[in-house]
């Protein structure tokens, strides 16, 4: 048995000789984007906006509706187009936001202009829930609910990657 496996697993066929000397190129969205309004663990997003409405990317689009939910924000500029079930990977139908692509991706004005450095711990929180950071696990579990735990005087260090998709 080799060092690089265990006993039982699967080793499925990573067809990596069909990319691997391919040139990596930049994929701009397409003309409609879905967002679906139950895209993390928790109750589904409310939608914040309106069929015609236009949005900007980076803007809110749907708001949390539970503890344990998240605010939704548009990747692009753009009109809302439709507001409807949509089939999901999961399987199944969830209410999503349509939203036509007008290619100009016009930003929000940004949620926080504060430097981190100079915020409270609650402040980055909000922040954070605004933003509708959740986690990269399958359950998209929100991130601001893991920051308020039952004894957050137990946690001394966070650590976390800033990206220009999340703007603080």
């Amino acid at each position: 048995m080799s060092l690089l496996t265990f006993k039982g697993g699967v080793h499925p066929y990573d067809g990596k000789e069909l990319s691997r000397d391919a040139a990596i190129e930049e994929l701009k969205p397409g003309a409609e984007l879905v967002f679906p309004l139950s895209q993390h663990i928790g109750a589904p997003a409310r939608p914040v906006v309106a069929v015609g409405d236009r949005v900007l990317a980076g803007q809110k689009i749907a708001e949390k509706s539970g503890f344990i939910s998240a605010n939704i924000h548009s990747s692009v500029s753009g009109t809302v187009i439709k507001i409807e079930p949509r089939s999901v990977a999961a399987g199944g139908k969830v209410d999503s936001i349509v939203i036509e692509n007008d290619n100009q991706y016009e930003q929000a004005p940004s949620i926080n202009n504060k430097n981190p450095e100079d915020m409270t711990a609650d402040e980055i929180i909000a922040v954070i829930e605004e933003a509708g950071i959740v986690g990269m696990g399958g359950a998209g579990f929100p991130t601001d609910v893991k920051l308020t735990p039952k004894n957050p005087e137990r946690i001394d260090t966070i650590l976390c990657r800033r990206t220009d998709a999340h703007r603080l």
